[in-house]
Parts: C-alpha cells; structure tokens; sequence
C-alpha cells in the first residue's frame, strides 16, 4: 500500500474511532449503532451474537448506565485491503467507573465504504489475557 493510501485509511479509522469515543462516553446506543453497516457482525464483552444496525444498537442500551465511561484506543494497526474495505486491529482500553482498573481487550474491526460513507461492518473483542501458553 502506498503511503498516501495508508494515511488516508488511518485517517478514516482515526475519525471513525473519535466517533466511537465520544459516543461511547455517553453511553449513546443511537450514536453508535450509526457508526455500524447494516450488515455488521458484532461480538463485544458477552457471549451473545449481534447483527446489523438494531443489533448493534440492542447491545449498547443492555450495558449498565455506568457513571463515567470512556475507551482509550492504542496499538491501532489498519490495513486497506480493497479502496472500500479497511481492516482494523488495537488495543481498547475501557474505564467504567472512576478509579476503576480498566478492561483491557484486543479489538478488529473491518471497515466498509458503505452508500458513500465509512462503516464498521465486522466487531470482535477478546481478552488480552492469554488462553493459552506457548
């Protein structure tokens, strides 16, 4: 990938992912589910499956009403693998509450260029701790 192309792909990412702060830290279910295609697959902190845009937005309103949440993202490396696709990976640090140890997850995300506009249209989290040792 060129330069010029991998800057433009970190910028996107970067917007995409201020989007997704600010909205993550008033806990707007509405304002996050918008950031997400209407195909997207969402595995986040429990168990269960999300799909698309309802789905997405469903997971968001089932988490606690917590105080001051916020997410710090790091170690973010993007790839543009198509011009209207871009693949994700970091580190997401999540505070709950004040004073509170973080969560800290790896995150992947894809990214889509969906009706003229970028999308996340796959969102995985897993532990950073490791399941097994090599």
């Amino acid at each position: 990938m060129a330069s010029s192309e991998r800057i433009a792909a970190e910028d996107i990412v970067a917007g995409i992912m201020g989007k997704w702060t600010k909205a993550f830290s008033g806990l707007d279910a509405k304002a996050l589910a918008s950031l997400y295609s209407k195909n997207a697959f969402f595995f986040g902190s429990n168990p269960n499956f999300y799909r698309g845009n309802d789905g997405v937005k469903a997971y968001f309103e089932g988490l606690p009403q917590w105080k001051s949440p916020s997410v710090q993202f790091t170690d973010v490396n993007t790839a543009q693998a198509t011009p209207d696709l871009i693949n994700v990976a970091g580190t997401a640090s999540f505070t709950i509450e004040k004073d509170a140890e973080p969560l800290v997850v790896k995150i992947t995300w894809v990214i889509v260029r969906e009706d003229g506009d970028w999308k996340i249209v796959s969102h995985h989290v897993s532990s950073k701790t490791p399941l097994i040792e090599l």
